[in-house]
Formats: structure tokens, sequence, C-alpha cells
């Protein structure tokens, strides 16, 4: 850890480690553990088939496992877990064999319920406002979601021309979900009421990058060559089907974007040329422009004064959008491939993007390090007093250092005066 700036640091408050996982073979967090959640409960997905969740108001160490339906299953017995998910009540995990389980966090570590496809999942959503999962597997989307009396059922089946890349469920849509899928230069609009398939966006540049808010959807597509016209990011409407924005026109292309969590009017990007960006969605310009990383940007997440970015090289850094200045970075090995804040914790993974070992490693432990996804829990503890300073600057006491555990003091000298 480093802390940016000059002087001593804060007014108040700090953050520290809560908890410090390092994942064998590969694994991620879920990107659903949304900070509007009240209690966080991310998953951490194995190659070796096991699936974990973790209480992050205790953060115990040793995670149970979620076990699969079949009783002869052991952990780490199962196929490679694809991808994560977990709302307030649900976890979601897609295998590679195309199986899905989800589990009730409520109700116990077994599954409430098992799906099959016939082929690899490419893609998973699941809703942050109720019991809805939406998968694609081949050319098929399907929306799970449970009866009045609770049992388990496909709400709606799509089918489109090529593979999703991208799927995601849109926020606040009531009874019937609605999710929004691209595949390859498609972008549909799926709506499980009368299993209706619009055409967002066609023909165009692959798409690179997805999010949606209750109202829009923003993508990242790729450029034609700067001689021609270079990467952007289209802002539609959900519910005219049109497009309102046309953001960017980059060299490299845009590699993510969170448009659901940013203030009203602003979106947030990250690009591989290592900037991140604040779009204003009134004038369409962007407001700010930070040099964060330098490789490319891997994920990033704003509020309403500052933006945390994880590039491709490792490293997280959280900056003071305000005052244009870095607050506070952590360094890791591996790629960062999730990052999710709140007002008070931030947890972030580390993920190698090779996630298989070849046998002619398996014997080697250095091989295996190199194969470890980390998983880090930083609390903002707002009731600690740091030395005061009007300097936005974050400094770490050396004797404040344990095995997992240790204090780091930020500056936020404008959000109490």
């Amino acid at each position: 850890m480093r802390c940016c700036g000059s002087g001593c640091a804060s007014r108040k408050g700090t953050f520290r480690i809560a908890a410090s996982l390092t994942i064998l073979a590969g694994s991620s967090s879920s990107k659903s553990a949304e900070p509007r959640n009240t209690c966080y409960e991310p998953t951490g997905r194995y190659t070796s088939g096991d699936v974990r969740v973790w209480d992050t108001r205790t953060w115990d160490y040793v995670a149970p496992f979620l076990e699969s339906e079949d009783e002869e299953d052991e952990p780490g017995m199962q196929p490679n877990v694809s991808f994560v998910r977990i709302n307030s009540s649900l976890a979601v995990a897609a295998y590679e064999d195309g199986f899905l389980n989800i589990w009730d966090l409520r109700t116990g570590k077994y599954p409430v319920h098992r799906f099959e496809h016939d082929a690899r999942i490419q893609a998973l959503a699941l809703s942050q406002d109720d019991a809805t999962v939406a998968t694609a597997s081949a050319f098929d989307v399907v929306m799970l979601s449970p009866s009045e009396e609770g049992y388990w059922q496909i709400a709606a089946e799509f089918e489109v021309p090529k593979l999703v890349q991208y799927l995601e469920i849109v926020p606040e849509t009531g009874r019937y979900p609605v999710a929004v899928a691209a595949a390859g230069d498609l972008m549909y609009l799926l709506k499980a009421e009368d299993s209706a398939r619009t055409l967002l966006y066609a023909h165009g540049p692959p798409v690179t990058c997805l999010d949606v808010s209750a109202n829009q959807v923003a993508f990242g597509v790729q450029g034609l060559g700067w001689v021609y016209e270079g990467s952007k990011i289209l802002v539609y409407s959900l519910e005219a089907g049109r497009r309102l924005l046309k953001l960017g026109n980059v060299l490299r292309d845009f590699t993510c974007v969170n448009l659901s969590d940013s203030p009203p009017n602003l979106m947030v990007s990250g690009n591989m040329d290592g900037r991140v960006r604040i779009h204003d969605l009134r004038s369409g310009n962007i407001a700010l422009s930070l040099s964060a990383h330098q490789l490319g940007v891997s994920a990033v997440q704003m509020d309403d004064w500052k933006i945390v970015s994880g590039g491709e090289e490792g490293l997280v850094s959280v900056w003071d959008y305000r005052t244009n200045q870095k607050l506070w970075e952590v360094y890791s090995g591996h790629p960062v491939q999730h990052i999710s804040f709140s007002s008070h914790s931030l947890i972030t993974a580390n993920v190698p993007y090779q996630t298989v070992m070849r046998k002619a490693d398996l014997d080697s432990f250095t091989t295996h390090r190199r194969h470890r996804g980390l998983i880090r829990a930083y609390e903002f503890a707002v009731d600690q007093l740091a030395f005061q300073s009007p300097l936005p600057v974050c400094r770490s006491s050396c004797d404040a250092m344990a095995t997992h555990y240790y204090d780091l003091a930020l500056a936020f000298p404008y959000n109490h005066v």
C-alpha cells in the first residue's frame, strides 16, 4: 500500500483491511455484491468447482461452501465454475458443463433450484431487486423466476442469432423482468411480459462493455481505426428504444462502463489506454479524464465525490475527482477483475486470466502461486480520527501492520466541513 500526496493524514476516516483471502486456481468475487445491499456477502468461484460465501459483517475467514445438489459431489470435484452472482437473498453459480445452481441464503447451503443448458453458459445475470436470473447459452437466453407458490420456472425464453457476451437485468421493472443482451454487433432488449425481443443496436462495431440503469443502457463499441472513427460509448433510452448520446471517440477500446452506480447525469468508464473518464450525460462532454493505470482499466466505480478504479497491472486506486487527486492505492500481482464499494466498505478481487494450469506445472509451487486470486475487503471507519490536516492524503502506520489486518488513514477533508 502507498500513500498519495504530501503531508500528514486526514480529518476523519480510515480504510483498513477487514479480510485478505487467497483463492486457489483463479477465482473471482461476484459482480453482484453491490453496495446497495444491506448485507454484503460476496461469493468466490473456483476452478475446482467450489462456491463459497462470506458474510462481510463478520468476515469469517473459514467461509462455508455452498453445496451442489448431488450428494456424491465432494468439494473440489464439481466442474469448473464460470460465473457467480449474488444479491441480498440469492447466490447463483454457472458451471462449465452448462448447469446452474441457485441457493437461497436464508434457508441453507443446498440449492433450491438446478437448471441445465445443453451447452456452456456464456453470460449470467441476477436482479438486485427480486429473484430473477437470466442466462445465455449457445443462441438462447432464458429468464428464471419463482412462481407465487415458490417453485422456480422459466419466465421467458428468447433466441438470438449470435452468441451473447454481455447480459444484464434492468432494475426496477416491476412484475415482469426485462434484460439487455449484447451479442457481437447486436444489442437486444428482452421483455418477459410478452417474450418480446427488440433490436436496439445492429450492424455496427462489436460491443466491448455494458451496463444498465432503470431507464438507460450504456455500452462501449470498438473503433474502426483512428483514421475512420474511434471507440465510443453509446447511451440508449430503454423506454423509447433510441440512441440518446454518442460519447468518447478515442483510439483504444472501452473496457468497462458504470452507469448504474454513478451519480445522476454522470457516468464513469475505463479504457485500454489506462484512462478513467467521467462523462456528463447532459452535455455529452467528458467532464474529467484521469491517467489512472499503466495498462488498461479493468474495473471502475464512482459515487458523488470519489472514483475507485482497477487496472490490468493489478493496481487499485482511489481518487477524489473534485480535487483531481489520488488518495490511496494498493497493488496485487493479478488484474483487478472486480470492484464494489459503499460509503463504509470496499471489496476488490485480483484474479489471473489464466485459470487452468498445464499438467506439466501441477507440481510447481511457483506456478500454483501464479494461479491464486486474491479477494480483499476494506472498511472505512469514520469513528477514527487521524492527524489533523487539510490535505487530501492518506497514510499507513507501520506499527499497525498485522497478518491480515492493518489500518490505513485516509483524508477526506471536504465531507464534513
